[in-house]
């Protein structure tokens, strides 16, 4: 598939091996470097020679005309291309997808305990779901990073607010790396959840309108949220940093709770209590109740 939406396990899967076989050094596979190639990365034989099938099959493997690989295969495959855990896991996904339920079209919405425990941070926090779609907030948050209550609901998306919002982005200070992960983010979703029809509708739109979003589709990266850090610039409140831990929430596996920290004593921290002081007067309601 090209960077247009997610389905087709088959395509998905060829995409994803031609992207990390162009991401691999010879050298680092244990090929002795013959001077100048055409193209970057292994070449088909040579991949196909290091994990132990004929080069034909690997082509059809790589056009989505190989049927299934081997739990073996994608042992060799993983190991070959130097993949980590989460690009382990993202492979198996494409080769081997899971049935899921048939699917009723209702509105995502947080579990009353999510609300209730959302309601007692004093951090930054939002919900989202595996789309990125943002259905819960607190005050804090809205002051760090958008009003979300103000925001039709098509909006209210990390990534179509990274990507469509020019206001947002600005406050990312290091955005090509925000980006690469909300893509990454994506990607992963797409090889867990590939009829995902609110995914392929957001990919779907991103791919059309952002042509940052259409390149960092094609490289096929995977990224798990769990931990890590938000570098912004706030208008009013100039540069802060802050320390992200992505939550799984009761009842809800589709969805997670991120919340957002200073480093005490630092000048984030006075960034986010000056911000917690003008969001008392407004207090953004907590997420929505549609």
């Amino acid at each position: 598939m090209t960077a247009s939406t997610p389905g087709d396990w088959k395509s998905e899967l060829g995409e994803f091996l031609q992207a990390r076989r162009a991401a691999v050094s010879p050298g680092s596979a244990g090929i002795p470097d013959t001077g100048r190639r055409r193209v970057p990365g292994l070449r088909r034989e040579e991949l196909a020679a290091l994990v132990g099938v004929s080069t034909d099959y690997y082509v059809r493997l790589e056009q989505g005309r190989g049927g299934r690989p081997t739990e073996s295969l994608l042992d060799s495959l993983a190991r070959v291309l130097l993949l980590d855990d989460t690009q382990r896991a993202h492979l198996y996904d494409l080769a081997r997808p899971r049935p899921r339920p048939a699917r009723r079209a209702v509105k995502d919405r947080m579990p009353d305990l999510t609300r209730q425990f959302l309601e007692t941070l004093t951090v930054p926090a939002l919900v989202m779901t595996r789309t990125m779609q943002v259905i819960g907030w607190n005050p804090l948050a809205c002051a760090v990073f958008t009003d979300y209550a103000a925001l039709p609901e098509a909006e209210r998306n990390s990534a179509w607010l990274l990507f469509l919002d020019e206001e947002i982005a600005a406050r990312h200070r290091d955005w090509e790396a925000s980006a690469r992960g909300t893509v990454g983010i994506l990607r992963k979703t797409a090889g867990e959840d590939p009829g995902n029809p609110r995914l392929a509708a957001l990919v779907g739109e991103l791919a059309v309108r952002s042509e940052t979003f259409r390149r960092l589709w094609a490289e096929h990266h995977v990224f798990e949220k769990t931990t890590g850090v938000n570098l912004m610039r706030h208008p009013d409140v100039g540069d802060i940093d802050l320390s992200y831990i992505a939550w799984a929430t009761p009842g809800a596996p589709d969805q997670m709770l991120v919340t957002y920290l200073a480093e005490p004593g630092s000048k984030s921290a006075e960034a986010l209590r000056i911000l917690g002081s003008m969001a008392v007067s407004g207090r953004p309601e907590i997420g929505t109740r549609e």
